[in-house]
């Protein structure tokens, strides 16, 4: 087995390009790379400068990496310089490293957003090889499961399979936290991330609690562009008036002073303070609340280093009320706590999955599996989750999930939508579901997102702890 270790030079993508700085924030402008025998001795050396694509080199990424505009101006684009990587890397056994998880982050994240238009000769040959090696494997039905950037890549896909009329059916199937599709109800994933952030308010709301001196704990959480996750806190609340008192989307613009005035309104009504925020919280202008600091400046590599919004709210916080106050991040845990997934949520993944490959298997591509809410209304009877019923109408295989909860029955079934109506557009929190004054949620988004958390799962343990499948 050989080694690669893989070292990235990156540019920030110009601000102009509002609609990539939503999936990119950065764009590869140097690939370098070494490789190392069995016994980890160097034997061979890869460089390729890349052409950046969303905007000129900045003046502080040639001050740290020596790249000027001029070097990369007549360079090849980052999706024929990555091929030439991978054909240098060979078809030998190897391992790939990096300097930071960041560098291997960047590489997967560029691959899918600029898989390129097979309209230029270059992008092209990149088709013909994905189409060669698909022939070669035997593959006859494509499912991509994943989120927009995922579905861009099934409209693609399916596109060019069309223009050259191959017979391979490509499926999107949605999973994502972010519950930012369009045309579907929601997604797979959502649910089990917002009980799991829901779960972990009420824990933090516990435990402040149990002090009387006043506080305040920031809870920062996903979403740089729709504040679903974040929103999912509200559900925290056992009655009417708890904590979380404070919620902040990034659908609703944010300003230092009337937090200021927030929370001083929130203390008439208890000393101990949450507050919620969507790490992509930003002012009137635009500007991201986490670029307020002076800590927002590059690493060694170019690397842009934003500190958290939510230590920016902590600092702020105790310079203007000298309280005790600590910031909380979720971070990862939002979408790996197996440990509080939603019955809910794992029935709809598997009906998504099983629907998609039936319609593959009736002929259908280019589509993405969605779901539609029937209805809900009161009921007399209760309701089991998951009943399964055929209502289909050229898909002869659907379910749909049916879900008692409180007075109400949910249902919802799977249809398919056309991916390239869904890909490169994000589905945001309703403003009609945001309280006017910008700190919370109705009850609207609450009856939405209740039936989504529901249902407990059985977890196979192992010596206290659960039992996962891993990939070697």
């Amino acid at each position: 087995m050989k080694h690669v270790v893989v070292d990235l030079e990156m540019n920030p993508v110009s601000r102009e390009f509002r609609e990539v700085r939503r999936k990119l924030n950065e764009e590869v402008i140097e690939i370098g790379a070494v490789r190392l025998d069995e016994n980890f001795q160097q034997e061979a050396e890869f460089q390729c400068y890349v052409k950046p694509e969303y905007g000129p080199i900045k003046k502080h990424i040639t001050s740290l990496t020596g790249i000027t505009q001029a070097m990369v101006a007549d360079k090849k684009t980052y999706a024929a310089c990555f091929q030439d990587f991978v054909d240098w890397v060979g078809e030998e056994e190897t391992k790939i490293y990096s300097w930071s998880m960041s560098d291997i982050k960047q590489l997967r994240s560029e691959c899918r957003y600029k898989l390129p238009d097979w309209h230029t000769p270059e992008g092209e040959a990149v088709y013909i090889q994905l189409f060669e090696i698909l022939k070669e494997l035997d593959i006859g039905y494509f499912f991509y499961i994943g989120g927009n950037d995922s579905m861009d890549t099934v409209s693609k896909l399916s596109r060019y399979a069309a223009q050259i009329k191959s017979p391979i059916r490509f499926i999107g199937i949605p999973k994502t936290i972010d519950n930012d599709l369009v045309l579907t109800d929601h997604t797979p994933g959502y649910g089990s991330a917002a009980r799991y952030v829901a779960a972990s308010v009420r824990e933090i709301a516990l435990d402040a609690s149990v002090y009387q001196q006043k506080s305040v704990t920031i809870v920062e959480i996903m979403g740089r562009h729709a504040g679903w996750l974040t929103a999912a806190s509200a559900l925290a609340r056992k009655e009417a008036g708890d904590n979380p008192l404070l919620i902040y989307l990034p659908e609703a613009p944010f300003e230092l002073a009337q937090f200021n005035d927030d929370l001083k309104k929130a203390f008439e009504k208890t000393a101990n303070v949450i507050v919620c925020v969507s790490e992509g919280i930003r002012d009137h202008g635009g500007r991201f609340i986490c670029e307020y600091s002076t800590e927002a400046q590059v690493d060694t590599f170019g690397h842009k280093m934003l500190a958290g919004c939510g230590k920016i709210l902590e600092n702020y916080i105790r310079n203007q009320f000298g309280v005790k106050v600590r910031s909380v991040e979720l971070n990862v845990n939002q979408r790996c706590s197996g440990l509080t997934v939603s019955g809910t949520d794992l029935n709809e993944a598997e009906m998504a999955g099983r629907f998609g490959v039936q319609a593959a298997l009736d002929g259908h591509t280019g589509q993405m599996v969605a779901f539609e809410r029937e209805t809900d209304t009161a009921a007399s009877e209760p309701v089991h989750a998951a009943a399964a019923v055929s209502n289909a109408a050229d898909l002869g295989a659907a379910s749909a999930s049916c879900v008692k909860h409180s007075n109400t029955v949910y249902k919802i079934h799977p249809v398919l939508k056309d991916v390239n109506l869904i890909c490169n557009q994000e589905k945001k929190v309703p403003a009609e579901w945001i309280t006017k004054n910008g700190t919370d949620v109705s009850d609207d988004f609450l009856a939405y997102s209740q039936p989504l958390i529901q249902g407990d799962v059985s977890h196979i343990m192992e010596n206290g702890l659960p039992k996962y499948l891993y990939r070697k």
